[in-house]
């Protein structure tokens, strides 16, 4: 039976499954120190969730998985990252951009390409693996997309 514990959480007080911590050895991205964190879900069917910090309630990050927005978002994983994350491959990481939403402008949200989080959930480990060489926008906003997606093909 998983052990629980009651955190503080940006979403306020949540019960979280200590087996379902994810340790970022290096940290995030201006978060360098703050290690440990756990993925909350906002709420159920939500396309995003909270990357909250175990240690500072306040910190959650705002993520999202980006391949339900768009399908041909590409990142190198070096061997590097991978044995950090012990992963024999890429393909059992995965992967989430931080979500941008500027106060007051929820129709600029955005998906952050440049910094993705890769995890590897089976051994509880997170990395950030900057995409320096990234080809594409390092931003893409979500009502683009969702405007893209919907808008059939004829009435372009």
């Amino acid at each position: 039976m998983a052990k629980k514990q009651v955190i503080q959480s940006r979403l306020g007080e949540r019960e979280i499954e200590t087996d379902k911590i994810i340790r970022f050895p290096n940290g995030i991205i201006g978060f360098e120190k703050s290690r440990d964190f756990i993925l909350l879900q906002i709420k159920e069917d939500a396309p995003f969730l909270v990357l909250q910090n175990l240690e500072d309630a306040t910190l959650g990050l705002l993520v999202a998985d980006p391949f339900s927005f768009m399908e041909d978002y590409t990142i190198r994983v070096g061997d590097t990252e991978q044995k950090l994350l012990q992963a024999k491959g890429p393909e059992e990481l995965a992967v989430l951009v931080t979500v941008s939403i500027p106060p007051g402008k929820p129709g600029e949200t955005a998906l952050n390409l440049t910094g993705p989080i890769l995890i590897n959930f089976s051994a509880r480990l997170g990395l950030q693996a900057p995409q320096v060489e990234a080809e594409g926008p390092s931003r893409v906003l979500v009502h683009q997309m969702t405007v893209e997606a919907n808008t059939p093909e004829d009435d372009q």
